[in-house]
């Protein structure tokens, strides 16, 4: 019986130059996304920038999909920093609060209750919104029309920073590296929550 892999069950065929491209020979873009505290806004705050969101949403002619991902934070290096701090006390008593210190970080770690939230906004470009391409048929993706489409998905993707930006959001495009580490990490939740990230092949990268 042929072993069955996880990549059989990807829709991701490739990523290439920042951009995911799928099987179906679609592009996606990804931009991470800032966060602000909404709470701690006054209402007429609140108001504003839920007005300039709408504002966002309508001037959209393309769909694009929001990712929320939640994890627990990795504090393994500060961990081993409190390690090294309580072994070169001089104090006993210091010591004994430096262990209990790093023993309750370590038990609220355990219980999931330290988590980090990234946000994510998904930019779609399906290669029938160019010119000549048949609606229904899975084409080739030559060159040249990678090139044409990413210099489209790029101008959506500023577009949709710049609308994010109006409402008081900060973006910055996933390139190869990241988008690789983003995907590995939602198929491979605990090594990523541990820090742990798979060594990337430089060719890649390209």
């Amino acid at each position: 019986m042929a072993e069955i892999t996880t990549q059989q069950f990807l829709e991701i065929e490739e990523i290439k130059q920042g951009l995911v491209i799928l099987r179906n020979k679609s592009l996606r873009g990804v931009l991470m996304v800032s966060s602000i505290n909404f709470t701690l806004k006054s209402e007429e705050e609140q108001n504003a920038i839920i007005h300039q969101f709408q504002g966002f949403l309508n001037s959209l002619d393309f769909s694009i999909q929001l990712l929320v991902q939640s994890r627990r934070l990795n504090m393994t290096g500060y961990s081993d920093k409190l390690k090294e701090l309580e072994e070169k006390q001089e104090s006993e008593l210091l010591r004994i609060q430096t262990a209990e210190y790093k023993k309750f970080i370590s038990d609220l770690l355990a219980q999931g209750i330290i988590m980090t939230k990234n946000f994510f906004v998904i930019v779609p470009f399906n290669l029938i919104e160019i010119p000549g391409i048949k609606k229904g048929i899975i084409p080739t993706l030559t060159e040249e029309q990678f090139q044409r489409a990413k210099s489209q998905i790029l101008q959506r993707m500023e577009f949709v920073a710049l609308g994010l930006k109006r409402c008081g959001l900060q973006t910055a495009p996933l390139n190869t590296s990241e988008l690789i580490e983003l995907f590995w990490g939602l198929y491979h939740p605990e090594e990523a929550e541990a820090g742990y990230y798979p060594e990337i092949i430089p060719e890649l990268l390209i």
